[in-house]
């Protein structure tokens, strides 16, 4: 399947086209890293998201999705991808390597449209929460379109990976403290 015909799928699934998507990072002036306060400001978007992920004990199976990392571990993760791909250093490039790969490092997870539909509540959340953010409306709908888009699209795009595309993990290590 091409990648335009995934993103067409994920478009009809989201309700976000690709074009929508990338309003994020191509049409804020200023851009979203200094509107959103610099890398501090993704670290405490990170930070919010996970804090929301982590305490949802009414969906364990949600939860369950992030076993294979600790909080802490989920925030920097997060934090790096985000600074990367709004234009601050290759902070994720530096940890994982070359390529994101975003949907091969998420495709050993079991994640499902409610999956996808829980992960962009909480973040949706997360961003109404930011303080930089919250008298943003620009930036908070281009933000919520991105992740709308993108979390869809590992959905779409997982049920076409091939194994040699696989990156996740899904080892849980008992010794962390959850």
């Amino acid at each position: 399947m091409s990648k335009y015909e995934l993103r067409d799928k994920t478009a009809l699934l989201s309700g976000v086209t690709y074009e929508q998507s990338l309003l994020a990072t191509t049409a804020l002036t200023p851009t979203l890293l200094t509107r959103i306060g610099g890398s501090d400001g993704f670290h405490t978007l990170a930070t919010l998201f996970y804090g929301r992920v982590f305490d949802d004990k009414e969906n364990p199976w949600f939860l369950g999705i992030f076993a294979s990392s600790t909080k802490s571990e989920a925030v920097d993760n997060q934090y790096r991808f985000l600074v990367q791909t709004f234009g601050g250093e290759a902070l994720y490039k530096e940890k994982k390597g070359k390529y994101t790969r975003l949907v091969g490092r998420h495709a050993n997870y079991k994640i499902t449209t409610d999956a996808a539909e829980r992960w962009v509540v909480h973040m949706n959340c997360a961003i109404d929460e930011h303080e930089e953010l919250k008298q943003d409306e620009e930036a908070k709908e281009h933000l919520k379109m991105y992740f709308r888009f993108t979390a869809f699209y590992i959905v779409v795009a997982s049920v076409y990976m091939k194994n040699d595309q696989l990156s996740g993990g899904v080892q849980i290590d008992s010794g962390r403290v959850w």
